[in-house]
């Protein structure tokens, strides 16, 4: 297929979606292309006790209020796929799938667009791919020695594939109290969960509304040349979800020092203590999935693209959405992602006109 659209948006998941939204009602001529063959983002993929930070109704798109989940407080990533597929529904979006993106490439006054079923032009593009196509593995020493199993949080799904396991998780995150946290409940898995640093819980109070003031806080401060307010890191690491809580108040979530090094067939800490481990889940996080603009040469320092908000310094007709706070505060997440997708679509609206 080859196609030509004021607007591409690259991935639909709730940032091609929030973009989508915000550009209909701008009437411009638009497409999202999704490389995945069913609505839902990366949420599709996520295992099956994912909760959210946040109630429903403060984890919504523009447009669209997330109806709540019956009995849970905190909905699952099933119940986030069903609301994204409505919204997409609801307001009719043009969304092309499966559609992978190979590159996109300058092209006079507009952008080219490569997929794996043709090309598009575009006089904008807004790329909101997201992070989860990219997970980090850090080089660990023995990392590639290890002759047990190794997978990223995004291969976890339940604890019922590691019954009769010894099994590490690796992280002081969200993902690495929620997975050791179902994993720490079953019967028959051996779980050791280790962070670089003590685990920093939030209060139990505080959810996901108040990480979004933080971030937004954080932002303006930084914007306005005031003092770094710390943003979401000045109150923790960890949201406790009622499933992080639980565990965690039966003594089931203790945290080990990170271990110096992987051996053949287990894991050894700075001080030589060793256990041996059948399987270590890397719960360490994303970078930003951004292959795809290699063509444009617009990486600086330390790969980093420089934006301005939402938009791209050395190429004002490209926007970056839902990657973090760098491209809008908490932009990465439900909540957060509608307000630099408003600003991102009334931007290209003006440089279309």
């Amino acid at each position: 297929m080859t196609g030509t659209a004021d607007v591409v948006v690259i991935g639909g998941g709730q940032a091609g979606l929030a973009a989508g939204y915000h550009l209909r009602r701008k009437n411009l001529d638009f497409v999202v292309l999704d490389a995945q063959h069913t609505p839902g983002g990366a949420w599709q993929h996520a295992w099956d006790s994912l909760r959210l930070f946040s109630p429903a109704a403060f984890s919504s798109l523009p447009g669209h209020v997330m109806p709540a989940q019956p009995g849970e407080q905190y909905p699952d990533a099933g119940h986030v796929v069903e609301y994204l597929s409505d919204h997409e529904r609801r307001y009719g979006l043009p969304v092309h799938r499966p559609v992978r993106v190979r590159a996109v490439h300058r092209d006079g006054e507009r952008l080219r667009v490569m997929t794996d079923t043709g090309s598009w032009s575009a006089r904008a593009v807004v790329s909101a791919t997201g992070t989860w196509w990219r997970p980090l593995l850090p080089a660990v020493p023995g990392r590639e020695a290890f002759t047990g199993h190794q997978i990223h949080t995004t291969g976890y799904r339940r604890p019922s594939a590691f019954a009769g396991q010894r099994v590490v998780v690796v992280g002081g995150g969200n993902s690495g109290a929620q997975i050791a946290a179902d994993l720490a409940v079953h019967d028959g898995i051996d779980l050791t969960w280790v962070t670089r640093r003590p685990p920093r819980f939030l209060a139990d109070d505080i959810d996901g509304r108040a990480l979004f003031d933080a971030a937004t806080a954080r932002r303006h401060a930084l914007d306005e040349g005031r003092t770094d307010t710390g943003g979401v890191a000045s109150l923790g690491d960890i949201v406790a979800v009622p499933p992080v809580r639980e565990a965690r108040d039966a003594g089931l979530l203790k945290a080990q020092p990170m271990f110096d090094r992987l051996l053949a067939d287990g894991i050894r800490w700075r001080d030589a203590t060793s256990a041996p481990v059948d399987t270590v889940i890397w719960c360490t996080g994303f970078r930003p999935a951004l292959s795809h603009l290699a063509p444009l040469g617009l990486r600086g320092t330390g790969g980093h693209i420089a934006t301005d908000g939402t938009r791209v310094l050395d190429e004002p007709r490209l926007h970056l959405l839902g990657y973090g706070d760098w491209t809008g505060p908490a932009s990465a997440t439900l909540i957060g992602v509608g307000r630099p997708a408003r600003e991102s679509a009334r931007q290209i609206a003006e440089l279309l006109a």
